[in-house]
């Protein structure tokens, strides 16, 4: 079955780019070319560009212009904090899904000395464990220490996704779209950066602002759409690559449908996921803080940035060249 719009898309981005429901107008942060700098030297100083490949893809990745895109009004040193973390969970991710594909138990060892370091302060073995303890010193120094563990609290969260995916990855039968969903949720590691977004805010917010069921729910529709929107873009990679945690791919499955089909499913729900988080946010924005108003626009800045950085990130191009007819 072919979506109407795909008659008239040239290419899947078109088709994406017609459909996808984007409120939020482009924006980047004036300390961008600083940040891409700061990010190349922090990547150098921890090793992590020593390893074949690395460098090459965080030039297809381009970490810094996420953070600049999802972060507009950062000054400096956060954004340099983003630039860095985005940095280092692009490394973990890719190592992990290559370690992961030789069974899910080779990834113990890196997910366990990660979980080590964020939840016992124990010290590094591996390059990418001190590059993970000098990324949390970043975060404790600049954010308060209740920031700071719902940081550390929330990328544990994020490791264990990681081992989740690969069970996924390993079994025999196709991953059910809620399933998927739920995976996709954890190993998207956006929420880690929501405690920056506190960090950004002026005397920070009130314990019960943060924790206001409306608050809670802003930030999982965030996170949700912020991280669905990159699947759009990425599905053809994940596609020939073997991939299984995607929305889009998800939606494919259980419709057994060509992929533009399965992405205007996709585009549906994401819609729907970021018009509930504009109304919820207009419903709660005359009670909440000026910190807490910051807050939720931190949220909605990732949302905006994943749209725009993965319209035209290298690491997704085969979405510019792929026809919408398939």
């Amino acid at each position: 079955m072919t979506p109407r719009s795909a008659l008239s898309a040239g290419s899947l981005r078109d088709l994406i780019d017609a459909d996808l429901y984007m409120p939020f107008p482009f924006q980047c942060n004036r300390h961008a070319a600083e940040a891409a700098a700061g990010v190349e030297t922090w990547l150098r100083r921890w090793g992590l560009t020593d390893e074949p490949g690395v460098a090459r893809m965080i030039a297809r990745t381009r970490p810094a212009e996420l953070a600049a895109y999802n972060s507009p009004t950062l000054d400096a040193e956060l954004l340099q904090i983003v630039a860095n973390q985005i940095a280092y969970q692009f490394v973990f991710d890719d190592r992990a899904e290559e370690v992961g594909r030789q069974g899910a138990a080779h990834l113990l060892p890196m997910l366990c000395e990660s979980v080590a370091i964020l939840r016992d302060g124990e010290p590094p073995s591996t390059p990418l464990g001190a590059a993970l303890t000098d990324l949390y010193d970043q975060v404790q120094n600049r954010c308060t220490p209740a920031q700071a563990a719902r940081w550390a609290w929330n990328s544990r969260e994020y490791v264990h996704g990681l081992l989740y995916e690969a069970v996924a990855q390993e079994g025999t039968g196709a991953v059910r779209t809620g399933l998927c969903e739920s995976i996709r949720s954890l190993i998207a590691g956006v929420e880690p950066f929501f405690p920056l977004c506190e960090a950004a805010q002026a005397g920070g917010l009130h314990a019960e602002e943060l924790h206001h069921p409306a608050m809670r729910r802003l930030r999982r529709l965030s996170a949700d759409a912020a991280v669905w929107i990159p699947d759009l873009f990425s599905a053809v990679k994940e596609q020939r690559t073997g991939g299984m945690i995607n929305l889009a791919l998800a939606y494919q499955r259980a419709h057994r449908c060509s992929l533009s089909m399965a992405i205007m499913l996709a585009i549906q729900q994401i819609n729907c996921t970021i018009r509930e988080f504009e109304n919820l946010y207009e419903d709660v924005k005359p009670e909440l803080s000026p910190a807490g108003v910051g807050y939720v626009e931190g949220m909605a800045g990732w949302i905006r940035g994943c749209y725009f950085w993965s319209r035209t990130v290298p690491r997704y191009g085969d979405t510019a060249t792929t026809p919408a007819l398939l």
